[in-house]
C-alpha cells in the first residue's frame, strides 16, 4: 500500500491518468440516505429548463459500492446531523431544526457529488480522489491515510473509515487540511469544495434548500418573479441565436440557409467505406467565442459590412430563462460548472461559458486601462497600440456602447463597510464605474442579468452583429483551425454533443475563447509557438471577513462592486481591495472548515458576514497545457502584496464596526472585537495577515484570467503581434484576455473590449487589402 501512495505522489501532475481502482460503474445508494425525491433518477433536462428552476441531474457511472461508502462518510463527516443544537424555543425553530438536523446523506449530497464527478468534472485530482476513496473503504488504507487516530481500542483494532467515530473523523479531516503532505491537503480541498458547494446550492422541486431560511438567504432574487408577472422580457437575442443542440441533424443545413448563411452540402469519407453527409458554411470572418473579445469583434466587423459567423460552445439564456439560482447557474453558465481549478487546487477560477461569455456573468466593473499600465505596455514592451489615439478612441467607444457610468445610488453591505472603514482610516476610496444604470442594485449579476440593465455583449455588441447580418451558433465547439499554406482558412466545429462536424470556411479567423481555452484550440490546431499557453496571470484574490450583526441590508443584496481601495505600489504591481459576489455555495467553499459544528455556526451568520478581498496584480504566472490542465505559481512578491492587502482588509473591517473578524487560514482563527484591547487587535491582525498562504485551508480565487497568448513585439516572447495576429499563421487573430501582455491590476472587461475593438479594425483593414477569393 505504501507503494500505491508512492505511485500517486509520483503522478501528482498527471493524477487523471491513475488507474481508478475499484471503479465498477455501479450506481449505489448509500445506506440511510433520504435524498430529495428521485434526485438521481430524473431524466436529463435541457439547460433552459434547468435555469428556469430545475436542477442538474447526474448519475454515478464510475464509483463502486465501497468507494460510495467512503464518499458518503466523508460527506457526513463534514455535514452530519446535529439535531441537539437546534434552539427549541426559537421563533425560527423549524428552520433551525432543518439547518442543524440535515446531514449530507439525508440531502442526497454523496450521490450527487459522485454523479457530478462521473459526468461533469474534469480535473487532474480525480484519479487521486478515486484511489483515496478506495483506500478509505479498507482497513489498511484507512490506517495509511489516517494513522493511529483510526484505530479502535478493541480487537481487531484496525477499522475502515466508516467505522471510525464522528469526532475522530473530524480530527482526521482537519489534520489533512494542514498536513505537510501535499496529497492529504489536496484530498481535503477536493472533498470540502465539492461537498460544501453542493450542500448549500442543491435545491428541491420547490427550488428551496433546507439550510437557506435559517441562514437568512432568500434564494433567487425576489424581484425576479414579480417582474415576470408584469412582463415577459426575453432580450434582444432570444430568437436570433441558433442552438445547434436543439436542431435536428437533418435540419441543420436548412436552418443555416434560412438564417442567411452560405451553405454547401456534400459528402465526406466516414468510417470505413461509408460516406457521411458534410456541411460547409462560408463567410468572411468566423469568430470563436462571444464574450468581451469575440462579441466586440463580431459587432465591429458586421457593422463594417463583413459576413460574420460567431461560434459559441455555451448556450444562450434569455432573460426569462434565468433562475438566478446559484447551483444551476454555475453548472450551466460557467466554465467547468463553476468548479474549475488549477491542478493543485491552489486557485479556484470563475470564467463564463455562455453566449456573452464573462460579460454575461461578471460583476459589472468597467475600469479604464490604468495609465501606468498603458505606459508600461507602450514604452517598456514596445507595443505602439497602447500609446496611440486609436486605443484611446476605442476605450471611449466601448464605454459609450456599454453605457459605463461611475455614479453610485445605493450600495450593499460589503461596499458600505469598505467605504465606512476606509473613511475612518483616511484610506482612498474610488467609485467603480459599471456598465449599467446607477440605480441597478442586483446582487445576482453573477448568474445573468434578469432585465438587461447590465450591458454585456449579449445586450450590445452581439445585437449590433445580428442586426447587420451576423449569425450566432451556440452549443457548438471549435475542434480545430483549418490551416492551408500557413494561412487560416476557417474552423472545424462540432454541432451540439452528437459528434456531427461541420466546416466554417472564412477569409479571417478570430479566436476569442478566453485565456483558459484559446491556447488549447491553438495548440490542437498545430501551432508551435512556445509562448502559447504560457504567462497565464490570474489576479489571485485572498479574502477576510467581518461579522456585522446589526442592520437590514443582507450580505448578498445590492450591487456587487461599487467601491475600490487601491493598495499602492510605485512599480504598479500592488493590488486593490474590492467586494465579491456573496451567495452561500461559494461562501461555504471559501470559509475554513474547523469542525462540523463550527461550520454550521459560521453559515448561520452568513447573511450578516461581509467579505472583502485583496487582489494582486501578479508577477507570478502559470500555464495552460494542450489538454486544458492549469498550473500556477504565486511569486513571493505577489504573496507579500496579498498579505499587505489582507492586513488592510482586516483594519478596514475593524474600523467599519465589525463585531468579529477572521481569515481563511486552516486553523480558522477569529477575534471578537468587543472586549479586545487595541494591542490584542493589532497582534491578531499581524499574526493572521502575514502567514504563508500555503496555510490556507481553502484555495485562492480568481475571476480574471489573462496573458496565455500574450501580444508582443517579438515572437520569441509572445504568441501574437501587437495587432493580435499570430506570428505563425496569416489571417489568424486572437482577441480576448489572453493577449494582455501582463497582468492588468484591475477588473479587465473594459480593457479586453478596447483591445478587441482595435483588433477588429486591424482585421477589417487586412480584409480590405486582401482580394476576395471565391
Amino acid at each position: 500500500m505504501y507503494l500505491c501512495l508512492y505511485l500517486v505522489a509520483f503522478e501528482r501532475n498527471n493524477l487523471n491518468k491513475i488507474i481508478e481502482m475499484g471503479s465498477y460503474g455501479e450506481k449505489i445508494a448509500p445506506s440511510g440516505a433520504e435524498p430529495f425525491q428521485n434526485d438521481m433518477k430524473e431524466s436529463a433536462m435541457d439547460a433552459h429548463s434547468l435555469l428556469r428552476g430545475g436542477r442538474p441531474s447526474y448519475e454515478n457511472k464510475k464509483y463502486s459500492e465501497a468507494q460510495m461508502e467512503a464518499l458518503t462518510v466523508l460527506c457526513d463527516t463534514l455535514f452530519p446531523s446535529l439535531d441537539n443544537h437546534a434552539v427549541s424555543n426559537s421563533d425560527e425553530e423549524d428552520a433551525l431544526k432543518s439547518f442543524y438536523g440535515t446531514s449530507a446523506s439525508q440531502a442526497g449530497i454523496p450521490l450527487h457529488v459522485a454523479g457530478y464527478m462521473s459526468e461533469r468534472l474534469a480535473h487532474a485530482s480525480l484519479g487521486m480522489l478515486s484511489v483515496g476513496l478506495w483506500l478509505l473503504s479498507t482497513w489498511y488504507g484507512t490506517f495509511m491515510l489516517c494513522g493511529r487516530s483510526s484505530l479502535s481500542c478493541h480487537f481487531p483494532y484496525f477499522q475502515r473509515f466508516s467505522q471510525v467515530g464522528q469526532h475522530r473523523r473530524e480530527e482526521i479531516m482537519l489534520s489533512w487540511s494542514h498536513s505537510s503532505f501535499y496529497l492529504f491537503r489536496l484530498l481535503f480541498k477536493a472533498i470540502k469544495c465539492l461537498c460544501c458547494l453542493t450542500f448549500y446550492t442543491k435545491v428541491d422541486e420547490k427550488n428551496e434548500n433546507p439550510s437557506w431560511k435559517a441562514m437568512g438567504y432568500c434564494g433567487p432574487d425576489p424581484e425576479l418573479l414579480s417582474q415576470r408577472r408584469k412582463e415577459a422580457t426575453r432580450g434582444p437575442l432570444h430568437d436570433k441565436v441558433i442552438d445547434l443542440q436543439d436542431v435536428a441533424e437533418t435540419d441543420i443545413a436548412n436552418t443555416l440557409h434560412k438564417a442567411g448563411c452560405e451553405v454547401i452540402e456534400g459528402m465526406s469519407p466516414g468510417k470505413g467505406k461509408k460516406k457521411e453527409k458534410a456541411i460547409t458554411i462560408k463567410c468572411d470572418v468566423v469568430v470563436v467565442g462571444s464574450g468581451s473579445g469575440g462579441g466586440v469583434v463580431a459587432g465591429v466587423l458586421a457593422k463594417a459590412g463583413h459576413k460574420v459567423i460567431v461560434v459559441e460552445k455555451g448556450k444562450y439564456f434569455a432573460r426569462n430563462d434565468l433562475s438566478l439560482l446559484e447551483g444551476p447557474s454555475l453548472d450551466q453558465m460557467y466554465e467547468g460548472g463553476g468548479l474549475l481549478a488549477t491542478d493543485d487546487l491552489g486557485v479556484v477560477l470563475l470564467a463564463g461559458s455562455t453566449v456573452g461569455g464573462g460579460s454575461s456573468i461578471n460583476w459589472s466593473a468597467s475600469i479604464n486601462t490604468p495609465t501606468h499600465v498603458i505606459s508600461e505596455w507602450s514604452d517598456e514592451l514596445s507595443l505602439p497600440l497602447f500609446s496611440s489615439q486609436q486605443y484611446s478612441e476605442a476605450m471611449s467607444a466601448v464605454c459609450e456602447r456599454m453605457g459605463v457610468k461611475d455614479e453610485v445610488c445605493s450600495e450593499g453591505l460589503g461596499n458600505e463597510m469598505l467605504r465606512k472603514g476606509c473613511a475612518h482610516l483616511n484610506y482612498d476610496v474610488l467609485n467603480v464605474p459599471r456598465n449599467g444604470d446607477p440605480e441597478h442594485r442586483c446582487g445576482w449579476c453573477g448568474f445573468g442579468c434578469k432585465d438587461g440593465t447590465k450591458q454585456g455583449t449579449q445586450e450590445t455588441w452581439l445585437v449590433d452583429a445580428v442586426n447587420h447580418g451576423a449569425v450566432i451558433l451556440s452549443s457548438c465547439k471549435a475542434e480545430r483551425i483549418i490551416i492551408t499554406k500557413a494561412a487560416a482558412a476557417g474552423i472545424v466545429i462540432q454541432a451540439g454533443n452528437r459528434g456531427f462536424h461541420m466546416e466554417v470556411q472564412s477569409r479571417a479567423t478570430v479566436v476569442s475563447c478566453g485565456a483558459l481555452c484559446s491556447p488549447v484550440l491553438l495548440k490542437k490546431s498545430g501551432l508551435k509557438n512556445p509562448n502559447i499557453g504560457r504567462n497565464l496571470h490570474l489576479h489571485p484574490c485572498h479574502m477576510a471577513w467581518g461579522f456585522f450583526p446589526d442592520g437590514c441590508v443582507k450580505s448578498y443584496e445590492g450591487p456587487i462592486i461599487t467601491a475600490m481601495h487601491p493598495v499602492g505600489n510605485p512599480s504598479g504591481y500592488g493590488g486593490i481591495i474590492e467586494t465579491p459576489s456573496h451567495h452561500p455555495g461559494m461562501f461555504s467553499v471559501l470559509m475554513p472548515w474547523i469542525s462540523a459544528l463550527d461550520m454550521r455556526e459560521r453559515m448561520l451568520r452568513y447573511s450578516r458576514t461581509c467579505h472583502l478581498f485583496a487582489l494582486a496584480r501578479d508577477t507570478g504566472s502559470g500555464t495552460v497545457n494542450p489538454q486544458g490542465h492549469l498550473t500556477y505559481s504565486l511569486s513571493s512578491h505577489d504573496e507579500k502584496n496579498l498579505n499587505k492587502g489582507i492586513e488592510k482588509v482586516l483594519r478596514i473591517l475593524v474600523a467599519a464596526g465589525a463585531q468579529e473578524i477572521g481569515t481563511h487560514h486552516c486553523k480558522g482563527e477569529r477575534l471578537k472585537i468587543p472586549g479586545s484591547s487595541a494591542e490584542e487587535i493589532e497582534r491578531f491582525i499581524k499574526n493572521v495577515s502575514w502567514r504563508r498562504l500555503k496555510d490556507l485551508s481553502t484555495p485562492l480565487s480568481s475571476a480574471h484570467q489573462m496573458g496565455s497568448c500574450r501580444m508582443g513585439a517579438d515572437e520569441r516572447v509572445s504568441a501574437v503581434d501587437w495587432k493580435g495576429e499570430s506570428w505563425e499563421v496569416k489571417g489568424l487573430f486572437v482577441a480576448d484576455a489572453s493577449v494582455l501582455p501582463t497582468a492588468l491590476g484591475v477588473n479587465p472587461m473594459l480593457t479586453v473590449q478596447s483591445i478587441a475593438y482595435c483588433i477588429a479594425n486591424f482585421v477589417h483593414q487586412s480584409l480590405k487589402n486582401e482580394p476576395h477569393k471565391n
